[in-house]
């Protein structure tokens, strides 16, 4: 039940993110422009989003896609928090990428325990 709350809760967050991303929403391209992408980077990170998110959809079924989708959200909001430190951004500019990197790692874990 865990596992299908915080997969849920990651999959919608990381749809709405990506929705940002591909609208090319002023406040998500100016921050990420910030960090150094270009419109076709930032396009492409939300595609990576969206099919993160219907990998983790469809882990419930199919949970070597589950297992797969989780770590490569792993993967996805490290590089996030690195590109962040990279920048020079405090903690505040963090926080989203590493609380969603920490829930990655726990739907990683509880995936691959099933």
């Amino acid at each position: 039940m865990v596992l299908l709350i915080l997969a849920t809760l990651l999959g919608l967050t990381a749809t709405f993110s990506a929705y940002g991303k591909l609208s090319m929403n002023e406040k998500a391209a100016e921050m990420l422009h910030h960090i150094g992408l270009d419109e076709r980077q930032i396009r492409l990170l939300g595609t990576t989003e969206i099919l993160g998110s219907l990998g983790l959809l469809l882990g419930i079924w199919i949970p070597l896609l589950g297992l797969l989708a989780a770590l490569g959200f792993v993967v996805y909001f490290l590089g996030a928090a690195a590109a962040h430190f990279r920048a020079k951004d405090g903690i505040k500019e963090m926080a989203p990428a590493l609380l969603l990197f920490v829930i990655s790692l726990v739907v990683t874990v509880l995936q691959f325990a099933r």
